[in-house]
């Protein structure tokens, strides 16, 4: 590793299959899950259970133009289920929010259904959690408004992922953007947000386009790596990550090269999405969804584009920055770990291990073709307005401290 100070020493691990420490730890609440293929055909029979009126919300062109929108609205009719319909184009902005739920809140919604990407279901979580508030959006999103207490109710909701990418049918935050020089990327974060049912159906992912699965799939894998080495990390969630990052390791480029024809390589990467967004739910994140904030905001470039290419960068400037001033830190050892499952390989050295990772994660986003940050329009002159804006909440729970110099390099070496 450029700057690294370890050479020579050798990686410690603990005794195969037990556990070293056991900090204390919290989970905070989950969605009850249905995973599987065809689990998407009983979409239906759960909203039934929350009442006869649901508004679905879903992306303004994929979903409602395939022949599940057509299948899930004639078993909503055979349950006697009527419904509105909330389409959102790009990611959701906060007057979205705000003209849905005053579109809709006298019309007595019993549930909230989101198929689609994240942006759907951050909609649809935003949506279901004001619907019977009377509140502006505005009033909840942290950092830009009042920050005022949620009190709630919100209106039960159904999260149907139809991509592999960022968890979002697990998590408590909705996360809403205003593009533009001075824009931000905000969450309106509760747990009383939090689905009442995600509907993971791998089946579903059998249409997305290529360069979806790629920027998608390398958001999935930056939470599972982040949420892994996080200063929140805990033994419950250490055990998922593992499971989701094999998964990852496993299915991304096979999912990438089949254009989403390969079945079980479907099933990998929705299962590492769903382990993403409960493990980011429980931790926090770390550098690279830092950075995501304030170029999602300032400029018009995809969630896991941003992920996809800066994941190998951030990752090395990371371990080095801990090598150099925190050698005793133990995310050094967690980002091993991560090496090793990801390589399949055991190592001798902590820098061969670390080198490998960072190897691993170039090749990766090489092969996945992520676009550099410039194809956005990011310039040298505006990386000192994008730092300033980085230290949200994701960058408060990454292993160490960057510098602004350091994550300036994160930037620089990918644009």
């Amino acid at each position: 590793m450029d700057g690294a100070t370890s050479s020579g020493r050798r990686l410690q691990r603990p005794v195969p299959g037990l556990i070293t420490q056991f900090h204390p730890f919290s989970i905070a609440r989950l969605p009850r899950i249905e995973f599987g293929s065809g689990a998407f055909s009983r979409t239906a029979e759960l909203t039934r259970r929350f009442g006869k009126h649901a508004l679905i919300v879903t992306g303004a062109r994929s979903f409602p133009a395939s022949e599940r929108w057509a299948q899930l609205l004639q078993q909503f009719s055979t349950l006697d289920i009527s419904y509105d319909h909330v389409t959102i184009d790009g990611e959701p902005s906060p007057e979205m929010i705000d003209d849905a739920v005053k579109e809709h809140a006298s019309a007595n919604i019993d549930v909230v259904v989101g198929i689609g990407g994240g942006s759907a279901m951050d909609a649809a979580k935003a949506i279901a959690g004001l619907l019977g508030v009377g509140q502006s959006v505005m009033d909840f999103l942290e950092g830009v408004g009042p920050e005022l207490p949620y009190k709630g109710p919100a209106v039960p909701l159904i999260a149907v992922p139809t991509t592999a990418g960022t968890g979002s049918e697990a998590t408590k935050n909705a996360v809403l953007s205003k593009q533009g020089e001075d824009g931000f990327k905000k969450s309106f974060r509760d747990d009383r947000l939090v689905a009442e049912v995600a509907i993971v159906d791998p089946d579903l992912l059998s249409s997305c386009p290529r360069d979806v699965i790629a920027a998608n799939g390398m958001d999935a894998l930056t939470q599972l790596i982040e949420s892994y080495v996080s200063i929140k990390a805990n033994v419950f969630n250490d055990a998922l990550g593992i499971s989701g990052l094999r998964a990852a390791r496993d299915g991304l480029v096979r999912l990438y090269q089949s254009a989403g024809a390969d079945t079980d390589a479907r099933e990998r990467m929705a299962y590492a999405s769903l382990i993403s967004g409960i493990n980011l739910a429980q931790t926090g994140l770390g550098s690279v969804h830092g950075m995501a904030s304030p170029l999602g905001a300032f400029y018009p470039i995809p969630h896991g584009v941003v992920c996809g290419t800066l994941v190998a960068a951030a990752t090395r400037t990371n371990i080095n920055a801990m090598l150099e001033r925190e050698p005793e830190n133990a995310a050094i050892d967690r980002y091993a770990r991560v090496s090793e499952v990801l390589s399949q390989r055991r190592f001798k050295s902590i820098d061969e291990v670390l080198d490998k990772l960072v190897e691993l994660l170039q090749q990766w986003t090489y092969d996945l073709k992520l676009e550099r940050l410039s194809t956005y329009g990011l310039t040298p002159s505006a990386l000192d307005h994008v730092v300033e804006h980085s230290r949200g909440s994701s960058m408060k729970t990454n292993p160490i401290v960057l510098t602004d110099e350091e994550i300036k390099s994160i930037l620089i070496e990918r644009m």
